[in-house]
């Protein structure tokens, strides 16, 4: 999450269409079986993080931290990823699907990033100056290798919902708090909201009335450009947490990059 990339470019992508006869069209479709794509089951992922956060404080800032070692060496650990691994892409048939798969599948190969390099006092640790642990291949999804840079810029910042940056969790103390349970496609409007607001409303990491300001998390400065279509980070901001109108916003908190667990 630390890098600034802004405007980015759509891939421009040659779509090529063959037209069928007619008859031959309409005989596919009378003959062909319907198929309803099936969600993922995210039971496990749900039961791993019930077992493995706890609330907890560090460096003054509140937190749901994470338990990476027990985490490990939970049996449903391997489960959740096995399932990352076998989702068929083609199978997410609506955005709602689409934005929740890709929410947990971010958080969950954060968390393999964290495991496959421990001991870790940050995860920018399992990186270097050369290869950033956001570039670093983590795991795979439909098949392709992916990291976490992909993941974020080039199909979740591709969705135009700002909201995505508070639940996403790149296993830092100044991140937002990992999610207790998956998000899914139904409730994914009212679990993003939730998570918006109750990150502005820990003043340890979100947002805080300090000196005659708002100072809120360096977050909204990364990626304020994300915020446009919503009226800017100001009205972003006042839509999902009640500050004073006139107060200017500085998006200038510490970011602290320590391991959120352990």
């Amino acid at each position: 999450m630390p890098l600034r990339r802004r405007n980015l470019p759509c891939s421009n992508r040659s779509v090529w269409f063959f037209q069928l006869p007619l008859a031959l069209t309409m005989s596919f479709v009378a003959t062909a079986p319907l198929s309803i794509a099936e969600p993922p089951d995210w039971a496990a992922y749900n039961e791993l993080l019930q077992r493995h956060l706890s609330p907890a404080e560090e460096d003054g800032i509140r937190h749901a931290r994470v338990n990476y070692s027990a985490m490990q060496n939970d049996p449903l650990y391997a489960e959740v990823l096995s399932l990352l691994e076998q989702q068929s892409l083609d199978e997410l048939a609506t955005n709602e699907q689409r934005l929740a798969f890709y929410i947990n599948a971010y958080n969950i190969l954060a968390i393999k990033m964290v495991v496959d390099h421990q001991p870790l006092q940050s995860i920018r640790d399992a990186g270097s100056w050369f290869s950033p642990v956001w570039k670093k291949p983590i795991g795979t999804l439909g098949g392709e290798a992916v990291n976490l840079d992909y993941i974020e810029h080039e199909v979740l910042r591709r969705m135009d919902e700002p909201r995505i940056h508070f639940a996403i969790v790149c296993a830092s103390l100044s991140c937002p708090d990992l999610r207790g349970e998956a998000f899914t496609a139904d409730p994914i409007d009212k679990q993003l909201d939730e998570q918006t607001r109750e990150f502005l409303a820990n003043p340890d990491k979100g947002l805080r009335l300090e000196r005659g300001s708002v100072r809120v998390s360096r977050i909204f400065d990364w990626f304020s450009d994300d915020f446009e279509d919503s009226g800017g980070v100001g009205t972003f901001i006042r839509q999902h947490h009640q500050i004073p109108p006139d107060l200017p916003i500085r998006a200038d908190l510490p970011y602290n990059w320590k391991l959120n667990g352990e």
